[in-house]
């Protein structure tokens, strides 16, 4: 908890930096030269950066103002951060008086209704933190300085060089402020913002969701008529949401096609519409492939993508499979490289001016978890509220490859999570006749994993994945309602009997299972699932119950 007297003192502090004598205010074309001299040019014609840090400091990122805003349960190491609050923010105070900063203005969304103005402070102790700023610059949009400009101004604030052992980022949410303390990575800036978005967004009735957003036209198998779609991809980090996102999903009959309008964060409106936020589409670079993944390929190859941690030799030969730096290499695309397949508007219409809407919830699961499901809108919730998959290297590399479990596969959400589950249904349910609703499995099936004496896990089997034209099907089929469904043997839903283009059997849980293993690895997904959802207890029991 802080006081509204707090408040206004770290926001009017923050404020004054951009008066300061020690803030600098480079054009966009001296932002780039001097963030280009500090990295690797590419084979591409494009840049490469290398951060000390390679990751976001999820465990290290406290939110503080209200109980409204406040983390319920803390680590012991953020609850120190709390404790050692207002000594921080006194030394920090101090280092703001005299540091270099270079201050930067953008705007993120591009719309007369909520366009927030994002102002960012970068320490150049290090010169070449500059590169954060640069970023940041690729990502948004030029700053929206409009009195009719209805979005909220937010501030945050690198200090990249401040003690390793005491780094953390500091939200408050209240005011739109974040304090981003000895990192250097370019994540916190960009979800810094999008959080500070998303948190706004709720306070006027829209709801921030982590998820890409196309619209597509297809020929519906049935009826013969090429419909149009918004399409809403949810996903952690590393599962396929911008893979897919960014795909065309083969859809080459006549008048068929995509637009490719956001990948990562936009604001779901009661009516159905939705308003973007980025430019620039943030990718995980390890295997992009021009065979598998062409639109992305072609975008992230262009001279106006920008690496984060990719391999680069020193003759400017790109490597996106290797690893040495980091299993969490980065890039920056630009819709404008997307050509044709690029939508006019980063937001999508109301429903009311479609044929419908499809949400694509994405897991990533190895074992009995099936490649798709068709699901009714208390299903859909329960799901947007599980946000199952597993932890990737972007978030916690220490973690990387457990289950985890991330309401609305967002794990920026800021405030009570049963508000969020509460308000999808209550959208699902008022358009359920125009919004049809998926679970998609980019994982596998057949993993067995064991637990040794010692506490560690074997993988047993192989998994059979799913390749990403096999899922490009799947959502090829599901736009064209060519899909045969049928009931599913362990679930209380729907799954694909046939699909055109992919051996469905081949994922038969029959193949990888006796009947025996199959019903413990239900049984523990459900005890599971029933003990993850006990901390919601403002839920809908509708929503709880529709998965039991």
């Amino acid at each position: 908890m802080i006081s509204d007297k707090e408040l206004e003192k770290i926001l009017s502090v923050v404020k004054r930096l951009k008066t300061q004598a020690n803030v600098s205010r480079p054009t966009e074309a001296e932002l780039r030269k001097e963030a280009q001299s500090f990295a690797t040019p590419t084979e591409f014609g494009n840049y490469n950066f290398v951060s000390s840090v390679k990751n976001r400091s999820a465990g290290l990122t406290v939110y503080v103002g209200s109980t409204e805003v406040a983390q319920s349960a803390l680590s012991h190491r953020q609850k120190e951060i709390v404790k050692n609050l207002p000594q921080t923010l006194a030394t920090l105070f101090s280092y703001l008086e005299r540091a270099p900063f270079v201050y930067t203005k953008n705007s993120m969304g591009d719309n007369p209704y909520f366009a927030c103005q994002c102002n960012l402070f970068v320490s150049v102790y290090r010169k070449e933190m500059v590169r954060l700023s640069f970023m940041v610059n690729r990502t948004l949009f030029p700053a929206n300085d409009s009195a009719k400009a209805q979005g909220p101004d937010f501030y945050l604030v690198y200090v990249p060089e401040w003690q390793e052992k005491d780094r953390q980022i500091l939200v408050f949410p209240e005011i739109g402020v974040t304090f981003v303390l000895g990192t250097d990575y370019y994540g916190e800036a960009k979800k810094g913002f999008l959080r500070l978005g998303m948190w706004y967004a709720k306070q006027r009735e829209m709801l921030g969701l982590h998820a890409g957003s196309k619209i597509i036209y297809a020929k519906d198998a049935k009826t013969g008529k090429i419909k149009k779609y918004s399409m809403l991809i949810f996903g952690l980090t590393a599962t396929g949401k911008t893979t897919h996102s960014c795909h065309d999903h083969g859809l080459n009959l006549k008048g068929e096609g995509i637009e490719i309008v956001q990948d990562d964060v936009v604001f779901l409106c009661k009516d159905g519409s939705t308003l973007g936020t980025e430019r620039g589409f943030y990718l995980k670079t390890e295997g992009v492939s021009l065979k598998t993944q062409p639109l992305i390929y072609k975008a992230a190859t262009s001279p106006h993508a920008v690496f984060e941690n990719v391999s680069v030799d020193y003759r400017g030969k790109v490597y996106f499979d290797d690893d040495t730096l980091t299993g969490n290499g980065r890039g920056i695309m630009q819709r404008d490289d997307f050509g044709k397949f690029k939508s006019k508007s980063i937001n999508t219409p109301s429903l009311a001016e479609l044929d419908g809407m499809i949400i694509a919830l994405i897991t990533r699961r190895n074992t009995v978890v099936p490649i798709a499901a068709k699901l009714n809108p208390e299903q859909a919730a329960a799901f947007f509220m599980l946000g199952e998959s597993i932890e990737s290297s972007g978030s916690d590399p220490k973690r990387a490859g457990e289950s985890v479990r991330e309401v609305g596969t967002n794990p920026f959400i800021i405030g009570e999570a049963s508000y969020e589950g509460n308000w999808f249904y209550q959208f699902l349910k008022s358009h359920q006749d125009k919004i049809s609703c998926f679970l998609l499995n980019t994982g596998g099936i057949g993993e067995i994993i064991e637990v040794t004496e010692e506490g560690s896990k074997i993988t047993k089997r192989k998994v059979e994945r799913v390749a990403i034209s096999e899922m490009a099907a799947i959502i090829r089929g599901i736009v064209r309602n060519s899909i045969k469904w049928t009931k599913s043997n362990y679930f209380n839903y729907e799954v694909p009997q046939k699909v055109e283009s992919i051996d469905i059997l081949r994922f038969n849980l029959a193949n990888f299972y006796s009947p025996e293993e199959i019903q413990a690895y239900l049984n523990d997904l459900k005890a599971e699932r029933a003990e993850y959802f006990q901390k919601f207890s403002r839920l809908n029991p509708a929503i709880i119950n529709s998965v039991q």
